[in-house]
């Protein structure tokens, strides 16, 4: 005869019980492929969305930024050079607004059955993958067509891109765990990715920014997984050591108390939702 599971509440700062995601890795991997099949289910063009709508957004920004605005564009083509910047912000917003709502958008499941809940924001920042490698079949096709070839420094991708992924499950788990208390943060996710975009170097050159103003500009951790994804993939300008170790340690700091706020406020997700 089995023994029985007894649940008990997490007590203090410090039960993250990270190990329970390995053994309901099986439930990572389901939600997370549900997530790819709702999300174009019953849509006229299917997945061709994850190609339009960045393709949408080079279009506009490119019109903005470059054309009206005149701004650099580091002496690389302006469609290549918006919509390589698009691809990481592209993950990284998506990830952090369907995390933010996601706790709410489960509350059946929340309610019902245990699971770690930390699966469900989990779940949605993995899901955004899928698109990113389809637009990043995309960049890899206008970069021929360009004729620009990935630098020797494309090993170091992997590396933008986790920093992009740990940065949005760190915001997405402070949104979502603050969603359940307070409803306004969905009113308030639209307003954030929009002004997120604005201080993150997508449509214009990190260098368009004063050398006196670098530091603070790399407390948003963005705009080191922007500059160091384009200088990776382009060759623009390398990003400098400071600046890029400033938002790589923003992105963790965010991720930790992310995790641990929301392991804090787990036991009353059920009662909240």
């Amino acid at each position: 005869m089995n023994e029985p599971v007894i649940l008990k509440p997490s007590r203090g700062w410090v039960a993250l019980n990270l190990k329970d995601l390995w053994q309901y890795r099986e439930l990572v991997f389901f939600l997370t492929w549900r997530d790819v099949l709702v999300r174009y289910k019953q849509t006229v063009l299917g997945a061709a969305w994850a190609i339009l709508q960045p393709l949408i957004n080079m279009v506009v920004l490119t019109v903005i930024f470059g054309n009206l605005a005149g701004m650099s564009s580091e002496g690389f083509p302006r469609p290549v050079f918006t919509f390589s910047a698009l691809l990481p912000w592209g993950l990284f917003s998506k990830a952090m607004s369907d995390a933010g709502r996601s706790m709410l958008a489960s509350r059946a499941m929340i309610t019902k059955v245990y699971f770690p809940r930390l699966i469900v924001p989990l779940s949605k920042v993995l899901g955004g993958l899928v698109d990113f490698v389809i637009a990043f079949a995309v960049l890899l096709a206008m970069m021929a067509y360009y004729g620009i070839m990935p630098t020797a420094a494309v090993w170091t991708l992997p590396l933008f891109l986790l920093l992009a992924i740990v940065t949005a499950l760190g915001i997405g788990l402070w949104l979502s765990a603050l969603n359940v208390m307070y409803r306004d943060i969905g009113y308030i996710l639209p307003f954030l990715t929009q002004l997120w975009l604005l201080i993150t170097p997508v449509a214009y050159s990190a260098t368009e920014v004063p050398a006196k103003w670098q530091l603070v500009y790399a407390l948003n951790p963005m705009a080191g997984v922007v500059e160091g994804f384009r200088w990776a993939l382009l060759g623009t300008r390398q990003p400098e050591s400071l600046p890029l170790a400033v938002s790589s340690g923003i992105a963790v700091l965010l991720f930790i108390t992310g995790l641990y706020y929301f392991r804090r406020m787990e036991r009353v997700f059920a009662d909240m939702v």
